[in-house]
């Protein structure tokens, strides 16, 4: 699987399509994790050492879902109030984010802002149905930064990306029909490269592959996890106001996988949604 990978990612760089790298906090606390020999002090000075991804660091740990509602000053007090696993998934979160350069950064506003109230919403659902589904909010947070992620990087190598493909305000996400006929590859396997290449847990890369359906040859969390995404996009979408073709498609199946029944749909969307608002 790994030989696949890396000839997937050559494939892909011939085209001129640039996966992002790994920040160097990223590969630092990798080192650090595999030798099984670090202290809280060592772990917070290496993540402080990036000043974008500690900011980022700091509001996503804030979020009440994370237990932030205590007030944080320093990157150790994170680590002790939500765990070092925990912090080490947000870290991975927001460090896809700052990979970019500042120039493409400000590009790409809306696009973060999308993801990262999307990845809140999951963070939410996931929270909220742990017991049921034993998908924890760090991972469902992960997933729903990384879930559109090859859409930045085909900005990038195309420059015509969006206006082919009509991405004109939040609400628009890529068909992957449109994509593979405008440019011969699409987000979702593009968003599975990243998410492998950055060494994100296996399920959560299957996720990203699969999210536009619910897949029925992928058990467990695979499955679980897009059931929690398409139901954090389906919240963002009403939020907004704006309608969701899709959804109609998959809610039966979503709402099965979550255990929440058709009937309580409307009180479960105000419940998250009155949570996000708050």
């Amino acid at each position: 699987m790994s030989s696949d990978i890396d000839n997937a990612i050559k494939e892909l760089t011939s085209k001129g399509i640039k996966l992002p790298p790994q920040p160097k906090v990223m590969l630092e606390l990798q080192k650090k994790f595999a030798t099984d020999d670090y202290s809280m002090k060592e772990l917070a000075a290496i993540i402080s050492s990036d000043p974008a991804i500690t900011a980022m660091l700091f509001k996503a740990a804030r979020a009440p879902v994370f237990g932030g509602s205590k007030k944080l000053d320093t990157i150790e007090q994170v680590l002790m109030l939500i765990g070092v696993k925990q912090t080490y998934n947000l870290v991975q979160a927001v460090s896809l984010s700052t990979s970019l350069s500042d120039s493409a950064r400000k590009s790409f506003e809306l696009f973060w802002t999308r993801s990262q109230e999307i990845a809140q919403i999951a963070a939410l659902i996931a929270a909220d149905r742990v017991s049921v589904c034993n998908v924890f909010p760090d991972q469902a947070y992960m997933a729903g930064i990384f879930l559109e992620c090859g859409v930045p990087v085909l900005m990038q190598r195309f420059p015509d990306y969006c206006g082919k493909l009509h991405l004109d305000n939040a609400c628009c996400f890529p068909n992957l029909t449109e994509e593979d006929e405008q440019f011969h590859v699409d987000h979702s396997s593009i968003g599975y490269l990243v998410a492998r290449h950055w060494k994100l847990p296996d399920f959560v890369c299957m996720a990203i592959l699969y999210h536009h359906e619910v897949p029925r040859e992928e058990h467990g969390a695979v499955r679980t996890l897009v059931a929690i995404l398409q139901l954090a996009i389906h919240c963002y979408h009403r939020i907004g106001r704006v309608n969701d073709p899709i959804w109609y498609k998959l809610r039966h199946e979503v709402l099965a996988e979550l255990g929440i029944s058709p009937d309580t749909e409307q009180e479960y969307y105000e419940h998250i949604s009155e949570q996000f608002l708050d």
